[in-house]
């Protein structure tokens, strides 16, 4: 295993992942939003920052240990209500278990690649490398962040909680005496605002009982 090998699986192993991604032009000015906010509002380690070799920006979360789908989505679906409110809904993509990570080739002379925050402007136009990223550059690059922490996780699910100005809509047959249940059916509702169904989400992850080991 090469170095970067190694760096690639200590940050990005099986469920220790989630990747937000913003597609078309001007993608970085407004993820950056995102990279700035999770290490300045949230108290996180910065994110890993990529292009994909094809048409979007895209933001590595790195957990340090293993997180359950809930956890992973509710934290993207989180982030892009908090700071990416007005960029169209087709231009974000959001996964926890991502394919091949960069680098790869995706076409001749495009490449993914991780880069740095002062120079990801740089790709706005076309967020590929023309050529293969350095290996060693690429693993000098991974070796400097760093994971993520449950507890710094759970902090900031309940900061990207919004403040209570209404309440939440009663979902049709579930009785208010048991909040278990009605989170998990306003969650699964189809006909609840999407807003309510991930508000539903977090709050029923923040409820599970046990501290994390």
């Amino acid at each position: 295993m090469n170095r970067l090998q190694a760096e690639l699986q200590r940050l990005y192993g099986p469920d220790r992942v989630a990747v937000l991604e913003v597609a078309g032009a001007g993608g970085w000015a407004e993820l950056a939003k995102v990279w700035q906010g999770v290490q300045a509002d949230l108290e996180l380690p910065a994110p890993g920052i990529a292009v994909n070799g094809s048409d979007a920006y895209q933001l590595w979360f790195s957990f340090l240990e293993g997180v359950s789908p809930l956890e992973a989505e509710g934290l993207l679906a989180s982030l892009r209500s908090r700071y990416l409110r007005d960029v169209r809904p087709e231009r974000i993509r959001m996964s926890r278990q991502p394919g091949a990570m960069p680098p790869f080739q995706v076409a001749p002379e495009r490449w993914s690649a991780f880069v740095t925050q002062d120079l990801a402007a740089l790709f706005d136009e076309g967020p590929w490398l023309d050529l293969p990223p350095g290996v060693d550059a690429q693993a000098e690059l991974l070796s400097r962040l760093r994971p993520m922490a449950a507890g710094g996780l759970q902090r900031a699910l309940q900061r990207l909680q919004p403040p209570a100005t209404a309440s939440m809509p009663a979902s049709q047959g579930v009785q208010q005496d048991d909040p278990r249940d009605f989170l998990l059916r306003v969650m699964n509702d189809a006909g609840v605002d999407l807003q309510w169904r991930i508000e539903a989400a977090k709050a029923l992850l923040l409820s599970q009982e046990g501290p994390r080991r």
